[in-house]
């Protein structure tokens, strides 16, 4: 089975690309709030520090990736909707635990008090521990898709997008970073797995709902490797170049800490050069599905043009 057929569209402008990701925010959002625990027992301040993690304010990109694709590929939105709520319990989850003291010791996330301060320290870990564990939940629930091979194939990526092979694996490599002179080959690889698996994983999430054609399953993931690439370059960029009012979490703490990074390898120039030659990679990867994902090409403008 391949995605339907596409249908002429206008190129989405910024400010309605900025429309369809606050929409998705707000369905995943909803979406989330029904799958957590709510407050209550023994365990309430548990329940309180996780939704104080997961539904607090943010863009939730990585949901709007799987909404999308999931459309684009003809899936039911029910079903896309569960995915996009375990995706964003994940990155909850992964965001309470870099903050810690052990890993950033960030005070600041998404504009307020990071969780270990809201809270504490143990109860930050503990929520996180929980979140990754509930994203998991989700997908293996029958809710989630009639088949089980389908939420095997789910559960199978998201681990792999998130574990030693992924996201956990690049945040050791970012943390050994601190202490020896990494190279821009480094950088993108330990990126393609700190930030860019789960990324990936967003986008081909959808082509998993849908059951797709494996031509168009490949076209969304290599969409996705190089959409979480430019993601990463322009989070240098704002790291370098940004506030902490503007971006909700500390500005300039890469370079503090004496990581490389892209700008630091290749200048603030040479790294907007590159973030505008991985956007025409990334637009280049959805020819096969034409107009009907120019959603997903206005990301790319987007993240080129973010400034938070």
């Amino acid at each position: 089975m391949s995605c339907f057929s596409p249908r002429p569209a206008p190129l989405v402008q910024p400010v309605a690309f900025e429309a369809l990701l606050a929409a998705a925010a707000v369905d995943a959002h909803a979406m989330l709030e029904v799958l957590l625990p709510q407050p209550g027992g023994a365990a309430a301040r548990l329940h309180e520090a996780m939704r104080y993690s997961a539904l607090g304010p943010g863009k939730a990109f990585r949901a709007f990736l799987v909404l999308a694709s999931a459309d684009l590929c003809g899936a039911e939105r029910a079903h896309a909707l569960r995915v996009a709520a375990a995706v964003e319990a994940l990155h909850a989850y992964s965001l309470t635990h870099d903050d810690l003291p052990a890993m950033d010791d960030s005070a600041l996330r998404r504009g307020r008090a990071t969780a270990h301060l809201a809270f504490d320290e143990a109860t930050a870990i503990l929520a996180g521990d929980a979140l990754l564990t509930l994203a998991f939940e989700i997908l293996a629930d029958a809710a989630t898709h009639p088949s089980g091979e389908t939420r095997a194939a789910l559960v199978l990526g998201l681990a792999q997008a998130s574990g030693a092979a992924g996201m956990v694996g690049g945040q050791m490599i970012d943390l050994l970073g601190e202490e020896q002179q990494l190279t821009l080959p480094d950088i993108t690889h330990l990126h393609a797995l700190k930030t860019g698996a789960l990324i990936t994983f967003s986008c081909t999430a959808g082509a998993l709902l849908g059951k797709v054609d494996t031509a168009h399953h490949d076209a969304l993931r290599l969409y996705g490797d190089a959409l979480g690439l430019l993601f990463q370059i322009t989070d240098d960029l704002l790291d370098a170049e940004g506030d902490a009012a503007t971006l909700g979490k500390p500005a300039g703490a890469d370079a503090e800490a004496g990581k490389a990074t892209f700008v630091s390898l290749l200048g603030v120039q040479g790294a907007r050069a590159r973030a505008t030659m991985v956007a025409a990679t990334a637009r280049k990867a959805l020819g096969i599905f034409g107009a009907e994902a120019d959603g997903l090409r206005a990301a790319t403008g987007f993240l080129l043009e973010r400034r938070r």
